[in-house]
């Protein structure tokens, strides 16, 4: 099976220590343990962190991480591609290469000019993640209090929602309000996508949807990309099995659809220990899921599912 996997973190290692290679490292993610887990694609999100933040605006943080990605994309040429749609994807896939797809995470980097999507869509992101965990010029995060968690997209964000969808950058409500959720989900042309997120009904973190956010984003042909944080996966845990990562990709097929749930790691930017370890144990967990699903439908999940929102985003 080959994998699309749709958020990591792994960029942000690079660009704060310049002895870390995207060829190969300690973390969850590298160009040879990709390899080894039988990537397809990664969607590489640029993270506007906190930390960088104290010190650096937000439009230089993406900057700056920007240019340490076309730098470790330079390097490896003979190994990953950059693609802008599916049909790169594809082309990339005959000629033996794995596929790479920026992303951001946090529309804070945004700050309420509205030119710079297609700034950032003219360099490369097809996704964007609204919110972290933090209220921006967008919108709000989600919350343990019920009143802020209801909270919605501003004017401004709604403004951002639209004009993602003319220019073809994938909506990403992972760590949106619920209230948000529910403004993208009327105010979206197009699908959109939690990109690491996992079922509330089974673990009652904040960062999870809902039963009906499960129903809604399958009805409007978007996708669900599970995430392997153990807290969002099983209440009171700090290591994650691959038991809980397919209970939780059952319950959303179940509750979404099998068109709407893929894989979301969220490696790189999750502390705890994994089972499978890295990527490079994805063929582990695929063994997994073929317990309980037919060999086409694990396509859709390790890469068609996500494969079709792109091209319906943006086109082949």
């Amino acid at each position: 099976m080959k994998i699309i996997d749709t958020h990591c973190d792994t960029l942000l290692n690079c660009f704060r220590d310049n002895s870390y290679r995207l060829a190969s490292n300690s973390g969850h993610i590298s160009l040879e343990k990709m390899k080894q887990g039988d990537a397809l694609a990664q969607f590489f999100a640029i993270y506007i962190s906190r930390n960088e933040l104290k010190i650096m605006d937000a439009y230089d943080i993406f900057n700056g991480v920007y240019e340490k990605y076309k730098m470790e994309l330079s390097k490896n040429a003979n190994i990953i591609l950059p693609a802008f749609c599916e049909s790169d994807v594809l082309e990339n896939k005959k000629i033996g290469k794995i596929s790479s797809i920026l992303a951001i995470e946090d529309g804070v980097v945004i700050d309420n000019k509205i030119e710079r999507l297609e700034e950032f869509f003219e360099k490369g992101v097809r996704l964007i993640t609204l919110t972290w965990n933090f209220e921006n010029t967008i919108g709000f995060p989600c919350s343990d209090d019920y009143e802020a968690h209801l909270l919605g997209l501003k004017p401004f964000g709604v403004e951002v929602v639209e004009k993602m969808n003319d220019l073809g950058i994938i909506v990403d409500v992972s760590h949106l309000s619920e209230g948000g959720f529910y403004d993208v989900a009327k105010y979206s042309k197009k699908p959109f996508v939690a990109s690491h997120s996992c079922a509330r009904s089974l673990c009652n973190h904040r960062r999870n949807l809902t039963d009906e956010q499960l129903k809604i984003l399958g009805e409007k042909g978007g996708m669900v990309g599970v995430n392997f944080c153990s807290s969002f996966l099983r209440e009171n845990s700090n290591y994650t099995t691959i038991y809980d990562i397919v209970e939780h990709v059952i319950y959303m097929v179940n509750k979404a659809g099998i068109e709407s749930v893929g894989l979301g790691s969220d490696f790189d930017g999750i502390d705890d220990e994994v089972e499978i370890k890295d990527y490079s144990g994805y063929p582990i967990l695929i063994d997994s899921l073929r317990k309980h699903f037919k060999e086409s439908e694990i396509d859709k999940i390790c890469s068609e599912n996500i494969l079709r929102v792109l091209r319906e985003n943006i086109g082949k």
